[in-house]
């Protein structure tokens, strides 16, 4: 996560326009890609084992740390920086990064910052989310100075972030729980979490090659599905959380009849 002292304390829209270019002769390239704390996403992992050729249990063990939330115990991938001078990013070099076109989101949405806020209008109307963005002007960044005006709209899409921020909305969702007060994981549920949001490999055996599909009522299509496309298999994971953590009723275990033991 960047540092919410160079967060500029203005709420912006798709449609906001700023000055910002990012390119290999400005003096600060890849500057943005040390010393940093890089939150990784479930389609982050994906996309970044994926990139490697590597399951993503090796992925994590090689590439990240976990840090546990005090408040809720909920468990975030960070992406581990080179044990160096500066703390630069495994995946970058003098001509910039090496994984750029699998990079995470918060790297393809800097110098932009992204929040998402539950919101529900009133008593008996349903929730939904609103995001907004934001700048994030760090000393070092000479970016701004560029003469190029965009919106965060063109910025967005230039960046590719669209089909990140679908992929995640689901994981997002799962998020917005834990600030609920008093609300916490305990070790089972925390395990639960982390195998279904991050470990996507581990996920489908767990999928496949256990009692799951004996134990709940999962439709042959879905079964289909999640066999064969991995984001598919993401998503349902997202929903074998919520039924985890108790948020929704996602699954239903099946029923047994009389005449089956």
């Amino acid at each position: 996560m960047q540092s919410m002292k160079h967060v500029e304390p203005v709420r912006l829209t798709a449609n906001s326009t700023f000055r910002f270019r990012c390119h290999k002769n400005v003096a600060c390239f890849t500057k943005c890609c040390s010393n940093i704390d890089m939150m990784l996403t479930p389609y982050d992992i994906i996309r970044l084992k994926n990139r490697l050729g590597i399951a993503s249990g090796e992925f994590l063990n090689d590439y990240t740390y976990i840090e546990i939330e005090a408040k809720s115990n909920y468990p975030f991938v960070y992406l581990r920086m080179k044990e160096e001078p500066g703390r630069p990013c495994p995946f970058v070099s003098p001509d910039g990064c090496t994984i750029y076109d699998d990079r995470p989101a918060n790297c393809r949405y800097y110098a932009v910052g992204q929040a998402s806020l539950r919101k529900q209008d009133d008593r008996d109307s349903m929730p939904y989310t609103e995001e907004f963005y934001f700048l994030i002007r760090e000393p070092h960044c000479l970016g701004f100075q560029e003469d190029r005006q965009l919106t965060i709209a063109e910025w967005r899409e230039e960046q590719g972030v669209d089909i990140y921020d679908d992929m995640n909305r689901g994981w997002k969702d799962l998020l917005f729980r834990r600030n609920t007060p008093g609300y916490q994981l305990d070790e089972k549920k925390q395990k639960a979490f982390y195998l279904a949001c991050y470990d996507i490999d581990r996920f489908r055996r767990f999928v496949f090659e256990s009692k799951f599909l004996d134990s709940f009522a999962v439709d042959a299509e879905t079964v289909k599905r999640i066999g064969a496309d991995e984001t598919a298999l993401m998503q349902f994971g997202f929903d074998y959380a919520k039924f985890i953590l108790g948020i929704e009723e996602t699954l239903k275990a099946k029923t047994v009849s009389s005449g089956q033991k």
